[in-house]
C-alpha cells in the first residue's frame, strides 16, 4: 500500500488528486468542529451521554463526532445514504426509474439529480426534527421562531455541503467520495475507541494482564481486518471461449477468456444500508418523549445494535435477526442491479462466446444466475460474520459502541482497497499515455 502511494506521489496528475482529496477532508474535519449559531453545545453534550446505549452512537460515529458537538455537519452524509435506499428500491418499483438507470451516462445523471433532492428533502425533515425536539428543552439558548428557522438552514446546508464535496472528490480527487467522507469520520473516532478499551480492560490491571488484553484486542482486529481482505478480493471466474469465425479471407476468435463473479459483489453497501436502516426510526423517535416500557418502546430498543447480546435483556437480540436478514436482503438486491445475467448471456451469444458445457441464450444465463445466488450468499454470510461478532463481545462486555465495530471495519478495509484500486488504474492510464506520446 505504502509503495503504491510512493509511486503515485510521483506522477503529477494522479498526486494533484490525492491533495486535492486532502484538502477537501480538512475542510471536512473543520466543519465538525464547528457548532451551529445559536445553540447550547453544552446541553447536546450532557443529553447524549446519558442516552448511552442508543442508535445515537452508531450515528455518532457515523458523523465522526459531528452528532455531539451539533456542528454545521452534524447530521454528516446520512441523508445521503438513506436517500440513495430509497431511490434504488423505487428503481424497481418504478419502470420509469430502471429505463432511466439503463439509458446510460444521462439516465445515471437524472437519477443522481433524484438522489440530490431527496437528500436535501430528508436532511431538511431530520433538522426540522432536532430543532423542534430538541429547542424545546434547552438546545437553543433563544428558543425563538428565527433561531429555530437558522438552526434548520445550517444543518440542512451542511448535509449539502457535504453531499457537494463528495461528488467533488469524486470527479476532482481519488476514490468515491462519500465513501471517503465516511471513511475519514470512522477513523478520527479510533483514538477515543482505543481509550476506551483501555479503560475496560487495561487500566487498573497488572502489566501481564494489561499486556495479554492488548494482544487479545489486537488479534481479533487484525484477525477481522485480513477476512474482510479475502471477502472482498474472492472471486469466481467463469470460463468463456469464444468460437472463431471468418473475418475477410481468415479466421478469426477462438479465444478464452472468463467472467469474474466476486464473492463480496456488493461491497460494503448491504451493510451501510441496513444499519442506517435499522437505526433511521430509532433517532428520529429519539426527538420525542417515548416511553421504552411499552411494546413500542421496546420495538425501537431492540432495533438498536448497542442493546443486542445483552444477558440482562436477551429478547431484544430479535434486532439482530432483522439486521442479518437486511444484510442478506441488500446483499441480493444490490447484485441485481449491478450484474445482470441475462445481458450478460446476450452478450456473449452476439460476440460468438459460451461458456464450456453449457449453451448459449438461456441456459447460460441460467447457469450464471445459480452460481451468482451461491456467492452471492457466501458473501453476504461473510459480512454478517464481521458486523456481528464485534457486537457480540460489546454487548457480552459491555464495551458500548465503536468506531472499528464490524460495520466499520468493513467500511475501513472496502473504501481503502476500492481506492487503492482507482489509484493504481490511474498510474497505468499514465503510463499508457507516456509510452503513447513518446
Amino acid at each position: 500500500m505504502w509503495k503504491t502511494l510512493q509511486n503515485a506521489f510521483k506522477i503529477k496528475e494522479v498526486r494533484k488528486r490525492i491533495l486535492y482529496t486532502f484538502f477537501i477532508l480538512i475542510v471536512v474535519r473543520i466543519g465538525a468542529h464547528l457548532p451551529v449559531p445559536g445553540v447550547n453545545t453544552a446541553y447536546f453534550a450532557d443529553w447524549f451521554a446519558s442516552q448511552s446505549g442508543t442508535a445515537f452512537n452508531f450515528f455518532d460515529a457515523m458523523t465522526g463526532g459531528s452528532f455531539t458537538k451539533l456542528s454545521v455537519f452534524a447530521l454528516s452524509i446520512t441523508p445521503y445514504i438513506t436517500s440513495s435506499i430509497i431511490i434504488q428500491l423505487l428503481t424497481i418499483a418504478i419502470p420509469k426509474l430502471e429505463e432511466m438507470q439503463k439509458e446510460g451516462e444521462e439516465g445515471r445523471k437524472f437519477i443522481a439529480k433524484i438522489t440530490r433532492y431527496v437528500t436535501v428533502g430528508l436532511a431538511l425533515i431530520e433538522s426540522t426534527a432536532m430543532a423542534i425536539g430538541f429547542g424545546r428543552s434547552g438546545l437553543i439558548l433563544d428558543y425563538t421562531w428565527y433561531n429555530v428557522i437558522v438552526v434548520i438552514v445550517t444543518m440542512t446546508a451542511g448535509s449539502a455541503m457535504l453531499m457537494w464535496l463528495g461528488e467533488r472528490i469524486t470527479e476532482r480527487g481519488i476514490g468515491n467520495g462519500i465513501s471517503i467522507i465516511l471513511l475519514i469520520n470512522i477513523l478520527s473516532g479510533l483514538p477515543d475507541d482505543f481509550a476506551a478499551l483501555y479503560e475496560r480492560f487495561m487500566s487498573g490491571t497488572s502489566v501481564a494482564k494489561a499486556a495479554l488484553s492488548a494482544v487479545i484486542i489486537l488479534v481479533v482486529i487484525l484477525a477481522m481486518v485480513a477476512f474482510v481482505v479475502m471477502l472482498q478480493g474472492g472471486e469466481r471466474r467463469i470460463p468463456v471461449q469464444y468460437a472463431k469465425k471468418m473475418q475477410g479471407r481468415k479466421f478469426v476468435g477462438g479465444q478464452s477468456s472468463n467472467i469474474p463473479m466476486k464473492v463480496n459483489t456488493a461491497g460494503v453497501i448491504p451493510v451501510i444500508f441496513a444499519s442506517s436502516l435499522m437505526s433511521f426510526p430509532v433517532v428520529i423517535a429519539q426527538f420525542f418523549t417515548v416511553d421504552y416500557s411499552t411494546f413500542g418502546g421496546r420495538i425501537l430498543l431492540g432495533l438498536s445494535s448497542s442493546n443486542w447480546c445483552r444477558p440482562s435483556d436477551p429478547i431484544l437480540s430479535i434486532g439482530m435477526i432483522v439486521y442479518i436478514l437486511l444484510i442478506v436482503a441488500f446483499a441480493y438486491f444490490y447484485t441485481s442491479i449491478t450484474f445482470n445475467p441475462i445481458e450478460i448471456a446476450d452478450n456473449m451469444k452476439k460476440q460468438g462466446g459460451f461458456v464450456p458445457g453449457i449453451r448459449p441464450g438461456r441456459p447460460t444465463s441460467d447457469y450464471l444466475n445459480r452460481i451468482l445466488n451461491y456467492i452471492v450468499f457466501i458473501g453476504a454470510v461473510g459480512l454478517t460474520v464481521v458486523a456481528i461478532i464485534p457486537i457480540l463481545f460489546s454487548g457480552l462486555f459491555n464495551i458500548g459502541q465503536l468506531s472499528f465495530g464490524g460495520t466499520s471495519i468493513i467500511i475501513i478495509v472496502g473504501v481503502i482497497l476500492e481506492t487503492l484500486k482507482q489509484v493504481e488504474s490511474l498510474m497505468l492510464v499514465r503510463y499508457y499515455k507516456g509510452f503513447l506520446s513518446d
